[in-house]
């Protein structure tokens, strides 16, 4: 009995080796692209035949295809170039919020035989937004006999790009 304990565990073991080893070379490295927001559409993020290489005709007859973990498309692929390009404006505040680092992780699935690579595009802040006052407007009183170069305090301005800019 203790022999067939061993046998089973010997094959469950040499099993799991297996799926392993399969399942390593179906998945391959990460890689990562970084862009500014507001991209317009059809702007290309990064050639994607070269960084996973594919050649052109692996990318029109393997079907090169990006699946989002975000549940947007905010990406496809230009099958006659192979580059991964923008599909829609990408509005960093709106996606990440005021997150510091913003992030988005993408799978490229490529058939026959079936691959997928994980791939992140860094989005970065471009100032888009204006710095917005409590007050439109405000009234100094200075006097004729003030020293030159001294320096008048203004209220702090709120400006939503600024806020990311800081843990940077």
């Amino acid at each position: 009995m203790t022999k067939r304990l061993r046998y089973r565990d010997w094959r469950w073991q040499a099993l799991w080796w297996h799926y392993f080893f399969l399942l390593w070379s179906t998945i391959d490295a990460q890689t990562r692209y970084s862009i500014p927001e507001e991209l317009k559409q059809g702007s290309v993020v990064g050639n994607l035949a070269k960084d996973l290489g594919l050649g052109l005709s692996d990318v029109f007859d393997r079907k090169l295809r990006v699946a989002s973990e975000a549940g947007e498309q905010y990406f496809g692929v230009d099958a006659g170039k192979g580059e991964l390009v923008v599909n829609d404006r990408i509005d960093r505040e709106a996606l990440c919020g005021q997150s510091a680092s913003c992030v988005l992780p993408l799978q490229i699935v490529t058939e026959n035989p079936l691959q997928l690579h994980r791939i992140e595009v860094e989005i970065r802040d471009i100032n888009d937004n204006s710095p917005i006052f409590l007050t439109d407007e405000r009234y100094l009183k200075i006097a004729e006999s003030t020293a030159t170069g001294i320096r008048f305090p203004l209220e702090t301005a709120q400006d939503q790009d600024v806020a990311f800019c800081l843990c940077c």
